[in-house]
C-alpha cells in the first residue's frame, strides 16, 4: 500500500473528462454502453466517479468511441489505479474518497468547533474520543491506526505536504478528558505543530462571542491546477461531500475573520496551557 499521491484527483478528473468527451460526441450514456456491449449504467457510474480502479481497456474503448486521443485518458487512468492505503480501511471511512482528497490537497482548511482537528490529535486524545463512541474495540483500534496514517501528510518532505490551516475553538480545548498531563501534552503538541512552516493554527475564543459556522464541521480542500475546491461536512454519523458549495471563499473569509491570527493564537495557547487545571 502507498500514499498514492494524486490518485484520487486523477480518478475524479478522469470521470469528468469522460463525461465532457461523451457530451461533445453527442452520445447518451446508454448509447455508448450499447455500442460497447456494456451493461446499461456502466458509463454513468464512470462519469459519477463510482468506480474503484478504472480498467485501461475500458478507457481505450471509450477513447475510440469518442474519437479522442487515448494518451491523456490512459495517463489519468494509470495514476488512478494506484492502490491507496485507505482502501484497506473501508469500515473506518464510510466516505472512502475523503482521505484521498485530503491526501491530494495542496491546501486544507479545517473547522471542528468542539474537537481538536484529526490531523493534530495525539494518540491519547484519539483514544479518549473513540472510547466515548459505540464502536467495538477492534474498530477503535483500526480507526486509531487510520488517523495516525492520515497525519503523515503533514510530514511529507517531497514538496507535496499541504498548507494546513486549523480553526480551533477554545471550547474544543477545555473539555476534561484523561488526566491533566495528557491534556497539557495535547496542547503542547498543537504548539509544536504550529512551528511547522505548512501548519497554521487560528484560535476562536469564548470572549469574542458567536461566530459563523458554529454548528458546522467542515473541511475545505484545494488542489493544484484547475481542480475546483472540495468541501466536506462532517457529523457523528457521516462525512458528506458537497458537490456545489456556494461562496466557499466568502464562507472561509467570514470564519477566519472571527479567529485570532497565527501569532496571537500561539500566545493564547501558551496561556491556556499555563492555566490548565
Amino acid at each position: 500500500m502507498s500514499d498514492a499521491y494524486g490518485a484520487t484527483i486523477a480518478k475524479w478528473t478522469l470521470a469528468r473528462r469522460l463525461k465532457e468527451l461523451r457530451v461533445a460526441s453527442g452520445y447518451t450514456a446508454n448509447q455508448v454502453c450499447d455500442q460497447l456491449s456494456w451493461g446499461r449504467g456502466k458509463v454513468g457510474r464512470f462519469e459519477a466517479n463510482v468506480w474503484v480502479r478504472p480498467e485501461l481497456s475500458d478507457i481505450r474503448d471509450l477513447a475510440r468511441v469518442y474519437g479522442a486521443d487515448p494518451e491523456e485518458l490512459e495517463k489519468l487512468a494509470t495514476s488512478a489505479r494506484r492502490r491507496a492505503w485507505w482502501r484497506e480501511y473501508g469500515e473506518v471511512f464510510e466516505n472512502v474518497e475523503f482521505p484521498g482528497f485530503e491526501n491530494d490537497a495542496s491546501e486544507i482548511l479545517v473547522f471542528t468547533p468542539l474537537l481538536v482537528p484529526g490531523l493534530l490529535q495525539t494518540i491519547p486524545y484519539i483514544q479518549a474520543l473513540l472510547a466515548v463512541g459505540t464502536r467495538t474495540p477492534d474498530w477503535q483500534e483500526r480507526a486509531l491506526r487510520a488517523r495516525l496514517r492520515r497525519q503523515q501528510i503533514l510530514e511529507r518532505h517531497d514538496g507535496t505536504a499541504p498548507k494546513f490551516t486549523a480553526l480551533i475553538t477554545e471550547a474544543a480545548l477545555m473539555y476534561r478528558w484523561g488526566d491533566l498531563e495528557l491534556r497539557r501534552t495535547q496542547l503542547a503538541h498543537l504548539l509544536k505543530m504550529a512551528e511547522r512552516p505548512n501548519v497554521e493554527l487560528r484560535l476562536i475564543r469564548f470572549q469574542d462571542g458567536m461566530h459563523p459556522g458554529m454548528a458546522t464541521l467542515f473541511h475545505i480542500f484545494r488542489f493544484p491546477g484547475e481542480v475546483e475546491p472540495m468541501v466536506y461536512l462532517e457529523n457523528d454519523l457521516a462525512i458528506q461531500g458537497i458537490e456545489h458549495f456556494e461562496n466557499v471563499e466568502e464562507h472561509e473569509l467570514n470564519i477566519l475573520e472571527a479567529a485570532l491570527g497565527p501569532a496571537d493564537s500561539v500566545e493564547y495557547l501558551n496561556k491556556l496551557m499555563a492555566s490548565l487545571e
